[in-house]
């Protein structure tokens, strides 16, 4: 097959995709598999993660289908939500191990600051009040992550949901939590360290 008529075949699926055929879906989703999990685990390092963002990406073109446009390149469409995929991961275990160094730095202050100020239902209040700010969904991901201790896998596999969709709901959870958290600084190191025990 030639690239021309590769193109051609992608043009004619993506029209065949707009109007919900799912075997032009399952098509295009074989087609560009082997090819885009290489390339997301020369990033990601590991084939569970980029068979998740795979397939998260070809769940956003089901889901966005009808506004498809079969006159671009669907393969540079593809390339687009898969590369931004991985960038999100990459950005977010940096972000955790710079939160982790935070930490470890801040360990001494926060032992002081919790026998001298801060007793742990406080802590546990101001906690609830950030939480109560989450979707439904985005608390029931994160209290199942920390209060019960579950992997992103075990997670997705309880809620019939990608291990990639957990680590999203996650993250937003977190960005949420510590936007919470700037209203309470002198509570800051100790509720940090209870955000830290959920499961990475």
């Amino acid at each position: 097959m030639t690239e021309s008529n590769a193109i051609v075949n992608d043009k004619d699926l993506v029209v065949r995709l707009i109007h919900n055929d799912q075997e032009a879906f399952c098509e295009l989703y074989a087609r560009y598999k082997d090819r885009l999990l290489y390339f997301s685990m020369k990033f990601v390092k590991s084939r569970e993660f980029a068979e998740d963002i795979y397939q998260d990406a070809f769940t956003l073109i089901w889901q966005s289908r009808q506004f498809l446009d079969p006159e671009k390149t669907f393969s540079s469409y593809l390339y687009t939500i898969v590369k931004n995929r991985i960038l999100n991961i990459l950005r977010e275990i940096e972000n955790y191990q710079k939160l982790k160094s935070y930490i470890l730095a801040n360990a001494i202050d926060y032992s002081d600051v919790t026998n001298q100020h801060v007793q742990t239902n406080e802590l546990e209040i101001i906690l609830d009040k950030a939480l109560k700010k989450l979707t439904p969904r985005q608390r029931q991901i994160f209290e199942m992550s920390r209060n019960e201790q579950m992997t992103h896998k075990e997670i997705a596999e309880i809620l019939g949901i990608s291990v990639f969709t957990v680590q999203e709901h996650i993250s937003i959870a977190l960005k949420s939590i510590r936007q919470c958290l700037k209203e309470y600084p002198d509570y800051l190191a100790g509720l940090l360290l209870i955000l830290i025990c959920i499961n990475m």
